[in-house]
């Protein structure tokens, strides 16, 4: 893409149908498409868009101990999750390629027995490009979801930019979003679950420091939203918000050129020139000019890592 032509760019704030693939599926083929009318050619979905972040669920975990209806919790999720690859995936890469819209998506991705929080990148060129496995779930996220590794931490470079994607807390990770920067990325994309009002300026922070443009979607989740034998913290109130929004699309200079938005759904949409990016490392360019290597060095592992390994002999 041209760097002095204008590319329009959006963040979807709503729920999917919690636990259903097939209803969220049809969900997101809507909403892709009200953005695609807006003329949008990229969107960003929210963190476990499909096909839950089930907030306020314990899974009956306590220490030393899970309950039956903890473990039924968790085969619901399981059951809701999506290969990646799979037929899901074929299905998006064919929705990106008719609307000729990439798309960023958190996904829930279930791989053996273990679930993975991950986003899932969508070209209208190269179809399925790939995804990134969440590093580091935060707290009791980790009860559900299994760790990333280096060897899904890419990079695209797509007609419409670099295009990568940083996971809710992990962009509190320094070394990652270093290295993120070091791979070019232009249109920083973080799906994320925070609906904190401290989320909106840490993407100010990432977009100064990593020169980006950075596009963070949040889901706007009420009560209503989940199954009836949903037993979140938060009670059984169908108008209950259970997560609030706050997604924004920020510029490589810190400004806020849609959102924050909260307590709503919302189609975020904003006009971007990628010019911008160079502009803005005139004066500050982390891992190039403001760097120093003498002093300062990252080394990032990215092969895969697996549990189990055979070789013949």
């Amino acid at each position: 893409m041209k760097t002095h032509e204008k590319l329009r760019v959006a963040v979807i704030q709503y729920a999917p149908v919690a636990f259903d693939i097939e209803n969220t599926m049809i969900k997101l083929e809507t909403l892709a498409r009200a953005a695609s009318d807006k003329g949008v050619k990229l969107a960003v979905f929210p963190e476990a868009f499909i096909s839950a972040y089930p907030k306020g669920l314990d899974f009956g975990s306590v220490i030393g101990g899970r309950t039956q209806g903890g473990r039924e919790d968790y085969k619901r999720y399981y059951d809701s999750a999506i290969a990646v690859p799979g037929p899901q995936t074929d299905q998006l890469a064919a929705l990106s390629t008719e609307l000729s819209m990439n798309m960023v998506i958190g996904v829930i991705e279930k791989d053996g027995g273990t679930l993975y929080c991950t986003a899932v990148f969508f070209d209208p060129e190269g179809g399925y490009l790939g995804k990134h496995r969440k590093l580091m779930p935060t707290a009791g996220e980790r009860l559900v979801w299994g760790f990333g590794d280096g060897s899904t931490m890419p990079v695209y470079n797509t007609a419409i930019g670099k295009l990568g994607a940083v996971i809710c807390w992990e962009n509190y990770m320094p070394a990652m979003r270093l290295a993120m920067y070091k791979k070019g990325i232009e249109l920083y994309c973080a799906p994320t679950a925070d609906n904190r009002p401290s989320w909106a300026p840490s993407m100010q922070h990432i977009a100064v420091e990593g020169r980006c443009f950075v596009l963070s979607a949040c889901q706007f989740l009420k009560r209503s939203d989940c199954p009836d034998d949903y037993n979140a913290i938060q009670g059984n109130d169908p108008e209950t918000v259970l997560m609030s929004g706050g997604s924004c699309i920020v510029s490589p200079y810190g400004a806020f050129l849609a959102g924050p938005t909260f307590d709503c759904e919302a189609i975020l949409v904003a006009d971007i020139d990628l010019g911008e990016i160079t502009r803005t490392k005139y004066d500050l360019d982390v891992v190039g000019h403001y760097a120093r290597p003498d002093i300062f060095k990252l080394i990032v592992d990215e092969s895969p890592k697996e549990s189990v390994s055979f070789r013949r002999v």
